[in-house]
């Protein structure tokens, strides 16, 4: 079944790991999907390799102004917006002490403002295509606290905040706006982890209670729920997709 048949998307950081993975669904269920990235050369080649049905966009989440152009290229090329993935993200670690204010804002901007700015560009697309589905990535440590992740986590609790008002404010545009709050994903954000060694991951992955580190389709799923009309009376809300990792300690030793 094709459950984004007619409907258009926007993701932000398509061109590889999460964001690649929501593309390459999303068109296999009858979405068409832009998507942006800094990522040039991978961007567009995934865009050729999907087809017409996917365009590619420079885009640094950090410019409203290149907001403002990814979306009016893709109402341009598609007609309309229904869906925007705000997954574009950076991940760094380091003790909080050690962490400099522009290695803070760096992350701040890219995972907060970037978020916040996607939201304000893309309401009015989607309300004037009759409403529509806003999916904010934020992540575990939005939830929790997360040791030597002090940007990281800060920018990722701001993304469950801002998709609560967000839901909120959009909600009479027939808007909704939820928040993915990922665990461990196998993508190239996780090298930030692999650099403490392997003995790190593999205790890592013990504290996992299903026992496994997660791959970027196990989160794509739970976007393609969230953007299509299965998730029609589904707004403010937090989805995790961790494996149990929140749940409670450890079911593994």
């Amino acid at each position: 079944m094709a459950r984004l048949e007619g409907k258009v998307a926007y993701i932000s950081g398509g061109a590889r790991g999460q964001g690649e993975a929501e593309a390459r669904l999303f068109v296999s269920e009858g979405a068409r999907v832009a998507i942006g990235d800094v990522l040039d050369a991978e961007g567009e080649a995934l865009a050729k390799e999907l087809g017409d049905d996917v365009l590619y966009i420079h885009h640094d989440v950090t410019s409203e102004d290149e907001w403002s152009a990814a979306i009016s290229a893709t109402t341009e090329e598609f007609g309309r917006l229904d869906v925007l993935v705000n997954n574009a993200g950076i991940f760094r670690v380091g003790p909080m002490a050690m962490t400099s204010v522009d290695e803070y804002m760096a992350v701040i901007k890219v995972n907060q403002l970037g978020v916040f700015l996607g939201m304000k560009t893309a309401a009015p697309a989607l309300a004037a295509a009759g409403g529509g589905s806003i999916v904010n990535i934020s992540s575990i440590a939005g939830l929790q606290g997360s040791a030597m992740t002090i940007s990281y986590s800060s920018s990722k609790w701001a993304v469950r905040g801002m998709t609560k008002v967000a839901a909120m404010e959009l909600a009479p545009l027939g808007i909704r706006v939820n928040s993915i709050h990922p665990g461990i994903i196998d993508t190239p954000m996780l090298e930030g982890f692999r650099a403490f060694g392997d003995d790190f991951m593999e205790r890592l992955t013990a504290a996992i209670p299903l026992g496994r580190v997660a791959g970027p389709d196990d989160v794509a799923k739970l976007a393609l729920y969230l953007a299509s009309d299965d998730s029609a009376y589904s707004t403010g809300g937090e989805f995790v997709v961790d494996g149990g990792m929140t749940a409670g300690g450890s079911a593994r030793r």
